[in-house]
């Protein structure tokens, strides 16, 4: 199915969509995985946390890819720290490599400072940690826009969602 359009089909509406997902291994990220990959899309997710136990953070791409195996979908792993601009572009080569299309981008990844305490107030906090979020957040969205756009303007076609909080 690889390298069609996703056809009708409503026990799989998006069978034969390829779909990138940022930040899929907990969260938001993972919800919307999860959520494309059980309508039939193709979902290659994305974060730093591959396997259970190596972050503070409960989640990882594994449990990611085995629960959406759980419900009939397909997700394929891929290793990335978005504040890496080559990992970034490596993830989109792969994707062509391997599935020659893209049909939807959710731009979800984002890094929130290890020791951050919510309660603090923001000029309480170093100036270091605005510049993780902002490199994880919103620079990290700009840049996988910049490699998904030159995919999916050929195509004709294409959907980028960007999630963003507070």
């Amino acid at each position: 199915m690889m390298g069609q359009t996703a056809v009708s089909d409503p026990q799989a509406p998006l069978r034969g969509a390829v779909a990138i997902v940022t930040g899929a291994s907990r969260g938001i990220g993972k919800g919307c995985a999860l959520e494309l990959a059980s309508a039939g899309a193709l979902v290659f997710v994305t974060g730093r946390t591959l396997r259970e136990g190596g972050a503070p953070l409960p989640g990882s791409l594994e449990a990611t890819v085995e629960e959406a195996r759980q419900l009939g979908g397909r997700c394929i792993p891929v290793a990335c720290d978005h504040a890496d601009d080559e990992q970034t572009a490596a993830l989109f080569e792969r994707v062509a490599a391997e599935a020659g299309q893209l049909d939807v981008l959710v731009n979800n990844a984002f890094r929130v400072p290890e020791k951050l305490d919510p309660r603090l107030p923001f000029y309480e906090t170093p100036i270091s940690w605005w510049d993780d979020m902002l490199d994880v957040g919103t620079r990290s969205a700009y840049v996988a826009t910049h490699f998904a756009a030159r995919t999916m303007l050929p195509q004709g076609r294409g959907l980028i969602a960007n999630i963003s909080s507070a």
